[in-house]
């Protein structure tokens, strides 16, 4: 629902219209992802100010959430200066007096809103393969109660790096530097910022006293139940964010194997950790089966966060729902199944493995730990959990198998 009652008092300039309309064209006919064409987009108007860069970023993420209501309000895909108008008249914001902008029909646009309100999938912005394969794994009442969560704009939550410092005294000094935060009840190591702020340019930062973490990204943290001298191997890490996280809760004792297909991302978190102080993380790139091979049934804890869907965390990208084709999906729950197959033998006898998705669907988490157990008896379930996004957060699965 992006329909804003009260008017918006909002001075629109050019620039600003076609940096938005510009991002929109790359990420649409392009398949750029969203957060890395405004990170260009500012880095190219660096004169822009706090408060256009933030009404620029909330536009262009808010129509690309919106997108198939806009361009069916809008009746085309590909003009992206109408879609915005579109836009603006449901948010109320009133149109600047411009050639773009005078076959903008108010009354139109507003009386075909409330007749696509029965299109449940349309009126909400999900394309029919995606609400198609969600609904038969979900059920529709379940998959409607995810689809209006996911709608919705992602919190800003902060991981607070006790190898550096505490959840209070971080609080003083994001004050200090002008950014509210409230604690989460449920994690004391969690913050939460009142209001959106642009984290990454404070000192705080700068010294490694946070990252940002979804708290459903952290639990799968905690589900792992790490120890300070457990050998522990984080085998799909990416760019570290649980991999940091497991240090901390590691104390910097025992030892993390980071390792990932990708260079860059390992790249990025030897610089994530650094700045952090996490020194028992060492980085292994699986270039050849032997660089997996290698720890043969000698981990205590083997911690696989596969490639997925990534539908559960569409507050915070919701252009991944324009990207998904069940071609592809096919192929990720394949590669899932080989990773499973692949890395449990670094487990050793005793040890544990935890899988973990940032998706809700069932064929990509229950039914792979299944398909898996049925080909491995060495290993028994323990426990398994969902998050879905309709708690609050970003959506989760984890799942714990103990080797015999």
């Amino acid at each position: 629902m992006i329909l804003t009652e009260q008017p918006q008092q909002i001075k629109i300039h050019k620039p600003l219209l076609n940096g938005i309309a510009s991002s929109l064209a790359l990420i649409f006919n392009e398949n750029r992802y969203s957060d890395k064409v405004l990170e260009k987009l500012f880095k190219q108007n660096k004169q822009w100010g706090s408060r256009d860069r933030k009404f620029v970023a909330e536009s262009v993420y808010d129509i690309v959430r919106h997108f198939s209501l806009l361009t069916h309000l809008a009746q085309t895909k590909n003009n992206y200066w109408f879609i915005t108008s579109v836009y603006f008249v449901l948010k109320n914001i009133e149109l600047p007096a411009w050639p773009e902008f005078k076959h903008v029909n108010k009354e139109q646009i507003l009386e075909e809103y409330e007749n696509v309100r029965s299109d449940f999938n349309t009126f909400n912005s999900y394309p029919e393969e995606l609400a198609e394969v969600c609904t038969s794994e979900l059920g529709k009442e379940k998959w409607e109660r995810e689809a209006l969560a996911m709608n919705t704009l992602a919190e800003v939550v902060l991981r607070v790096n006790t190898l550096k410092t505490n959840t209070a005294d971080l609080q003083k000094k994001l004050l200090a530097e002008k950014i509210e935060t409230e604690k989460l009840k449920d994690n004391e190591n969690t913050l939460i910022l009142k209001k959106r702020a642009n984290v990454f340019s404070t000192a705080a930062f700068k010294e490694g006293l946070f990252e940002i973490q979804d708290q459903g990204s952290q639990q799968i943290v905690s589900f792992c139940k790490p120890e300070p001298k457990q050998f522990v191997i984080d085998s799909c890490a990416g760019a570290g964010g649980k991999s940091l996280a497991l240090a901390a809760m590691m104390q910097n004792k025992g030892r993390i194997i980071s390792m990932d297909v990708a260079q860059w991302k390992l790249d990025e978190l030897a610089k994530r950790a650094k700045r952090a102080g996490a020194f028992n993380i060492e980085i292994r790139l699986i270039d050849k089966p032997e660089a997996i091979e290698r720890y043969n049934e000698k981990a205590d804890l083997v911690l696989l966060d596969v490639p997925c869907s990534g539908l559960g965390v569409l507050k915070r990208n919701p252009d991944t729902k324009w990207k998904f084709n069940k071609a592809t999906f096919e192929k990720t729950k394949e590669l899932q199944q080989q990773i499973l197959n692949d890395h449990s033998g670094m487990v050793k006898p005793g040890g544990t493995l935890v899988y973990s998705t940032c998706s809700i669907l069932p064929s990509e988490n229950e039914e792979q730990i299944k398909n898996f157990l049925q080909k491995n008896n060495t290993f028994v379930l323990e426990e398994q959990r969902t998050i879905y996004p309709s708690e609050g957060f970003d959506g989760f699965y984890m799942c714990k198998l103990k080797r015999k």
